[in-house]
């Protein structure tokens, strides 16, 4: 592997923190780094950094002369007054880059709703990253460092760009570095993780999923004063190991490895007893939607005829594109908005709490300090079985003693997003509705939100772009698309075939239009195969079922004995090593495409 950049003893300093000391690192041809850590703790800066857009204090960046390298920083320079043409493919003649497939290919998945011809001034936030992310993909770079590259992309979008990198560079050839909080985007492009922390970095070999199992082997060697972190982070392994059903096709580490960790860790969830909790403050209804059409003057509705119930203790995650009116669907729920035709029925008990995108309910605070908004409040909350004060709840989502001095519009989007949430938790509402939680916020402060969410005795409807969060807290998924409310039983990724689908067929869905299901269940059966199989066709489909399970458990088994094999060779004999690694890779692909196999035949099967 060739190295393509790094740095060596660097220390950066700023006015009132010293970001790094001594530190030294390296990225190698095949790398692809996911950069992770607390807010503040400097990612952004060892993102600019390496990328020689800032310069050390003391120590060098090193760099092989012939490297090339593209940035994507948290804001642009694009000119105003620039055509999105000219801002993402410049001054090249139409014909150079619309023959250029590769090229063609990035401005489809970014910017195909995107006026080719608008102005850059009269874009929207979301529109403006796209082109800007188009922009530097369409270049022909050595090294990407992206920072936020996820930050107001949907769904769809993230896993366009997740496809992306993963296909970009030949495997052992360019090199990654990435900082975001998506986890579940991590875990798709990287190969490594680097954790900045206290002036520091640390490597970890993997993606997120290893990084987190490697944090929790760490913590759980460390002493007594980790043991808070080690405990959120073994519940975040218990639900990597136990997660969604369509994880386990694609395993990042070998599950069973990770049992011995969290033999002794419970469900994240009682889901039974919250159900039970969540009857006792909301009766049986909460929300029912029934034959709602849902629009504005002037363009096609958001919602056509839409049957759907939430029920007491539901978790539903709603996904759609931007635009397909997720957002619209919560005001509708909340009885905010009024539907076109039919009827919104909500409970009489329901107590409705709204974490906003935008936090409205901050905006009367203005600079009152954290300590004076907490004083006002004096009841206690019950979450998984405790009581929490507004001072205790304040320290489980990571604010400290001096942020409590700290006036309201001085605090961090991350601390002022945490802030909004407590607040109306204090309130002490029966339905939780969340719009984008997660923005602001670093990957420990999302667990930790994670974690006061797993005991919330009540209904939760989440609207997120990130698939991590939403699998995580919700135990079903929903998606708002072609004017109606469809369940996904495979979770998010079940949404992002369908809309790949619908865009491979010219924009036709790929399913019947209509009504939304009324609830998981009737959401289920509407992904029951179109036809009946007959007695053959089901004998088959198990026969095939049962030969690749027969396969799959073969080829584990010599995938550990070519491992054993290659931990017996001389570890200086690099083409021997070269050459087992190979046949492990190889074994690895094989026992993949048996997993696929199975669990084609099973959807087939219905099982």
């Amino acid at each position: 592997m060739a190295y393509m950049l790094g740095c060596e003893k660097v220390r950066v300093e700023f006015p009132t923190k010293d970001v790094f000391d001594g530190v030294s690192l390296g990225v190698n041809e095949g790398d692809r780094i996911g950069i992770v850590g607390r807010n503040g703790d400097g990612k952004s800066t060892l993102l600019a950094l390496l990328a020689g857009a800032l310069q050390p204090d003391e120590g060098r960046v090193l760099k092989n002369g012939s490297v090339r390298v593209g940035m994507l920083g948290q804001t642009d320079d694009l000119r105003d007054e620039d055509a999105v043409e000219r801002a993402v493919v410049g001054d090249r003649p139409e014909y150079e880059w619309a023959g250029d497939a590769r090229i063609r290919d990035v401005i489809a998945g970014l910017v195909s709703d995107v006026d080719w011809h608008a102005q850059v001034k009269t874009l929207s936030g979301g529109q403006r990253r796209r082109v800007d992310l188009a922009r530097l993909l369409i270049g022909d770079w050595d090294v990407l460092a992206l920072d936020e590259p996820t930050n107001h992309l949907d769904v769809r979008a993230i896993s366009w760009l997740a496809e992306h990198l993963k296909r970009r560079w030949r495997s052992g050839d360019g090199a990654l570095l990435v900082v975001t909080h998506d986890r579940w985007f991590l875990d798709e492009v990287c190969n490594e993780m680097w954790e900045v922390h206290d002036r520091t970095v640390e490597p970890f070999e993997g993606g997120f999923s290893a990084y987190i199992q490697q944090r929790v082997e760490r913590d759980r060697l460390a002493a007594l004063a980790e043991e808070k972190r080690q405990n959120a982070l073994r519940r975040e392994l218990a639900w990597l190991a136990r997660g969604p059903k369509a994880r386990g096709t694609k395993p990042k580490f070998r599950v069973d490895a990770a049992q011995a960790l969290i033999a002794d860790v419970p469900p994240l969830r009682n889901e039974l007893e919250l159900k039970r909790m969540a009857m006792a403050r909301l009766g049986k209804q909460v929300v029912e939607l029934k034959n709602v059409t849902l629009g504005f003057e002037g363009r096609e509705p958001l919602l056509r005829d839409v049957d759907w119930i939430v029920g007491p203790g539901d978790r539903y995650g709603i996904v759609g594109a931007n635009g397909a009116g997720k957002t619209t669907l919560l005001k509708l729920l909340a009885g905010k908005l009024a539907p076109v035709r039919g009827h919104v029925k909500i409970g009489k008990t329901v107590r409705f709490a709204i974490l906003s995108q935008h936090l409205d309910n901050l905006t009367a605070l203005g600079d009152d300090r954290v300590r004076e908004v907490i004083s006002r409040y004096s009841c206690r909350v019950m979450l998984d079985g405790k009581e929490y004060t507004p001072g205790r709840l304040l320290e489980r989502l990571g604010f400290s003693r001096a942020d409590l001095n700290e006036p309201v519009c001085d605090l961090s989007g991350g601390q002022k997003r945490r802030l909004a949430l407590m607040l109306i938790l204090l309130d002490e509402p029966n339905v939780l509705i969340l719009d984008e939680p997660g923005n602001d916020m670093d990957t420990d402060m999302l667990a930790a939100i994670e974690s006061l969410l797993d005991g919330w005795p009540g209904t939760l409807l989440l609207v997120t772009h990130d698939r991590y969060l939403m699998e995580r807290v919700t135990d079903h998924q929903f998606a708002v698309i072609d004017g109606g409310i469809r369940h996904l039983p495979r979770g998010v990724e079940e949404y992002v075939e369908l809309e790949e689908a619908k865009r491979r067929a010219g924009g036709v869905p790929a399913f019947a239009k209509g009504s939304g299901a009324a609830g998981a269940a009737a959401g289920a059966a509407t992904d029951a195969p179109a036809q009946k199989l007959s007695g053959g066709e089901i004998r088959a489909l198990r026969k095939a079922i049962d030969s690749s399970e027969r396969k799959m458990e073969t080829t584990r088994g010599k995938i550990e004995q070519a491992r054993a094999h290659m931990a017996e060779v001389d570890p200086t004999d690099f083409v021997a090593l070269g050459q087992a690694q190979a046949a492990i890779d190889e074994l690895e692909a094989r026992l993949e495409e048996l997993e696929m196999a199975w669990l084609e035949a099973c959807e087939a099967l219905g099982e």
